[in-house]
């Protein structure tokens, strides 16, 4: 084979490699997109029945529209929604309630796929009397978990 011949096979390497490596950074990145979004609609979720919970009357096992403020209170409202505790995992991720106020619950979701050592994180809160859901998104969730 001539010399040409040689480059332009050497050449054809080198593209394809390119290509392969640009395809799974592009695979990598929607992987972690999609996870962000989906701890996101989980978050959501489980806020959603957190007022529920507020809602729902003591009698029924609800809050009644007071929220536990004991030491106990995230794990109080985890067994309403069907954690068994103040945390719980999925597919997706895993999630604690993380903080409850007289006016407050916070949930935070930390997602399972991890880009530059850091996996997507969403901290949800939840403001009392009103049910106000606000979902706040970063990269910097911890790894290791709960």
């Amino acid at each position: 084979m001539g010399t040409q011949q040689i480059l332009l096979i050497v050449l054809s390497v080198i593209i394809v490699g390119a290509a392969i490596a640009v395809g799974i950074q592009m695979f990598n990145t929607q992987s972690y997109s999609a996870n962000k979004s989906a701890i996101a609609a989980d978050a959501q979720s489980y806020a959603s029945q957190i007022v529920q919970y507020y809602k729902t009357p003591i009698s029924q096992g609800g809050a009644g529209g007071t929220l536990p403020t004991d030491g106990n209170a995230e794990a109080t409202i985890g067994e309403f929604i069907g954690w068994g505790g103040a945390t719980t995992r999925n597919d997706n991720g895993r999630y604690q309630i993380s903080d409850v106020t007289a006016t407050e619950v916070e949930i935070t979701g930390i997602g399972t796929e991890v880009k530059n050592g850091y996996s997507p994180k969403i901290v949800t809160t939840i403001t009392f009397p009103e049910g106000k859901i606000t979902a706040v998104p970063s990269d910097d969730g911890d790894t290791t978990g709960f």
